[in-house]
């Protein structure tokens, strides 16, 4: 079971305003920041709900290869809000939400680039 995940991500500022404001959609929260000075190397930021931030962003080189990264929500319509809110917070479409029948008949989900270029999906499991 994975606990947390992490990307590096190039611009710390405009990726935590963007997560901040994409991932309210689903119901995530900005709840940790830890600056480099405690790191010992760079700024992070921990995302979550439930007082358990399990999504990382920290200052850095961003990798030659984008990440993907699935978040799954309880319903349909949050997958719609997240791909809304993740485009007006600068993302770029990768997949309007949608069935995506080659995995299974239930999956929905929606893909959005943030601004570093990872592949951050929003899916649902369930009928609507």
């Amino acid at each position: 079971m994975i606990d947390h995940i992490g990307i590096v991500v190039s611009d710390f500022e405009q990726s935590k305003t963007f997560y901040t404001r994409a991932l309210s959609a689903m119901g995530y929260a900005l709840m940790m920041e830890i600056p480099a000075s405690v790191t010992g190397t760079t700024h992070v930021a921990g995302f979550g709900e439930a007082n358990k931030p399990d999504f990382w962003i920290s200052q850095g080189k961003a990798t030659n290869t984008p990440v993907h990264v699935a978040l799954q929500v309880p319903t349909r319509a949050l997958v719609d809000a997240f791909y809304s809110a993740a485009l007006e917070a600068g993302g770029r479409d990768n997949g309007a939400p949608g069935i995506r029948p080659h995995y299974h008949p239930n999956y929905y989900g929606a893909f959005v680039l943030d601004p570093d270029g990872h592949n951050i999906e929003a899916v649902c499991h369930v009928p609507e």
